[in-house]
């Protein structure tokens, strides 16, 4: 069972919440990314929401996990989204020009209407 993030898998989309609010411990990050990594093991054309609801900050080494697995994800034929970013949050996607890699969405259910 893991400790960083909740996963379901709801109608072949995969939905991923985070328990922790921050996101900033080296150890949790790298546990993260391979949480994230084994949810999408042996899927063809995966498809990801991951939703920061419950997220209060992020480090940049958590946005290198993201990038990663978004660009694993394209390779494999999925899609991945992102939704649920607070405003402070998302000013560091803006910042960093993120927001032009990533599918950002207010909600998980608009997230889910664009995997459809």
């Amino acid at each position: 069972m893991s400790q960083m993030l909740h996963v379901d898998d709801a109608g072949g989309v995969l939905e991923i919440s985070f328990i922790q609010k921050d996101i900033l411990d080296e150890k949790n990050i790298q546990q993260i990314g391979q949480e994230l990594n084994a949810s999408i093991e042996g899927k063809s054309a995966p498809n990801m929401i991951i939703d920061f609801g419950n997220v209060e900050h992020l480090s940049s080494a958590a946005l290198g996990v993201l990038i990663t697995l978004n660009s694993r994800i394209g390779d494999l034929g999925g899609k991945m989204c992102l939704s649920n970013i607070r405003p402070e949050i998302f000013e560091i996607f803006r910042i960093t020009k993120l927001d032009r890699i990533f599918a950002v969405h207010e909600t998980v259910k608009a997230a889910r209407e664009d995997m459809s």
